[in-house]
């Protein structure tokens, strides 16, 4: 294979599927109507029919309709509508072949009612001119996949040009299906360019718009097929002087000139305005889809939720009556409510902090000192405890003097009272950590209110004026 064949393919695959937008019509030119229209009117009945039981030759048409609908993946409703409206068969036939090449690819639909955005809505006015159901392209390609031959079901259909050639001339008649050939020489086109086409033609090629007239791409395309589905040594009915005397090459291909390529692929009026009218009723439906969709949105947001009474524990609590179909009744759950603070508190860090002053003397008399006022360093009540206290005794059961109470007091700074009422100390340790973090204890407890006229300071004293309840949520879906 050349480089300059690899090339050709590679471009032509390329730009081989048709780009529009959602709701633009494809026009004759778009599917080359034209071309269509001489493969699938061709009368010659030269090749072997492919259906269970048939024998004799058939036409291209027969050929390739017969294939779609004994295909497993074709609906019965589609089967029903292809017999009973023979002409939409053909219509389909068409669409088909082009998805077969990949001119129409699987991101296109034929129906305006279609919703899902993964796909754009296509009139085809020249090929949708009977009151059926074109489907989309997903569709159709599967259809495609699954319109094998008998013994191709068992076993895998052949996948090259060679294989099917060679099948061919051992007479093993048809070597594989219409449908089957058409995507082989569509995934090697760029090989074969060189077989059977002058540079820089191919395969790909015949399908697209150009310069070269429709009649003599036709005969190309049928050329092919019965050079591959009956066999290169048989006389082909498609052959004219110049593939005589070239053998493996089409027929010559002949150029246009811009006058006679203006002739070809013309849209007729009525089909020009029933495309703009299947593209304003696909609009309007769109913006009908749209609304709706926004409705519901709306809707869906306004929806209010019963409400749920709450009532403390000591007060009755009303059952609310569930709405009719409103779904199953969730198990209610604890749901924990925080106490209720008056006042917001302050910031511990803002806070002056007096001295670590502890006093074990009586109240000082006025103007007069505490000689017995004792001064411990956090080293010094550390050291105090490694060596005066018991590691094997129980520390709930250790006396809880001034200095463990400036350890482990509570956050933010409270005053405790010690034996001298004016002495008021901090919580050491917390408020070290404070200092360390930039930042105070979080969650901070709430205060608890000193008691300036008692003696001392107990753990056990101290009201808790913390209300905490549990109280039980009902959960309606």
């Amino acid at each position: 294979m050349s480089p300059r064949s690899s090339s050709v393919g590679y471009l032509s695959r390329k730009a081989l599927p048709i780009k529009r937008n959602d709701a633009e019509p494809l026009t004759r030119e778009d599917v080359q109507y034209d071309l269509l229209h001489h493969i699938f009117c061709d009368p010659q009945a030269v090749f072997t029919g492919q259906t269970p039981g048939s024998s004799g030759k058939v036409n291209f048409c027969d050929l390739y309709v017969n294939a779609l609908y004994h295909s497993s993946k074709c609906s019965k409703v589609l089967k029903d509508k292809m017999i009973e409206t023979p002409a939409f068969a053909v219509e389909l036939a068409k669409i088909s072949l082009l998805t077969n090449v990949g001119r129409i690819n699987t991101t296109m639909a034929f129906f305006p009612e279609m919703k899902t955005a993964l796909r754009t809505y296509h009139p085809v006015p020249s090929l949708q001119k009977t009151d059926g159901n074109a489907q989309d392209a997903p569709r159709i390609k599967n259809c495609l996949k699954a319109a094998l031959l008998p013994s191709e079901l068992k076993s895998m259909p052949p996948s090259t040009p060679e294989e099917i050639l060679q099948r061919a001339r051992a007479r093993q008649l048809p070597p594989t299906s219409v449908v089957n050939l058409v995507f082989v020489l569509a995934n090697h086109a760029a090989p074969l360019a060189a077989t059977h086409f002058d540079p820089p033609l191919n395969f790909l090629d015949l399908f697209l718009p150009m310069k070269i007239s429709s009649v003599d791409r036709a005969k190309a395309f049928l050329w092919l097929m019965f050079h591959y589905l009956e066999g290169p040594d048989q006389p082909n009915p498609y052959d004219d002087d110049y593939s005589r005397q070239n053998p493996g090459k089409v027929p010559r291909l002949g150029r246009l000139s811009d006058a006679e390529t203006a002739e070809e692929n013309v849209d007729t009026a009525g089909e020009i305005e029933w495309g703009k009218t299947m593209s304003a009723r696909r609009n309007h439906f769109l913006q009908r889809l749209v609304t709706s969709q926004e409705n519901e949105k709306k809707a869906r947001s306004g929806q209010t939720t019963p409400s749920i009474q709450r009532a403390d524990s000591s007060s009755s609590r009303t059952r609310l009556a569930r709405p009719p179909g409103d779904g199953a009744r969730e198990k209610p759950y604890i749901h924990y409510m925080p106490p209720q603070r008056s006042a917001p508190l302050p910031n511990p860090l803002a806070m002056v902090i007096r001295p670590f002053t502890l006093s074990t003397a009586a109240e000082p008399q006025a103007g007069g000192s505490n000689a017995h006022s004792l001064q411990r360093s956090m080293l010094d009540h550390a050291w105090h405890v490694i060596t005066k206290t018991n590691p094997l005794a129980d520390s709930d059961e250790d006396p809880m003097d001034e200095y463990v109470r400036a350890d482990y007091s509570e956050w933010p700074p409270i005053p405790y009272v010690t034996s001298n009422p004016y002495t008021v100390v901090v919580a050491r340790r917390v408020d070290v950590i404070g200092r360390l973090r930039g930042k105070p204890p979080t969650p901070p407890p709430e205060p608890v209110p000193a008691d300036v006229s008692g003696a001392s300071y107990s753990a056990n004293s101290a009201p808790d004026s913390r209300e905490h309840r549990w109280r039980t949520v009902e959960s309606w879906k």
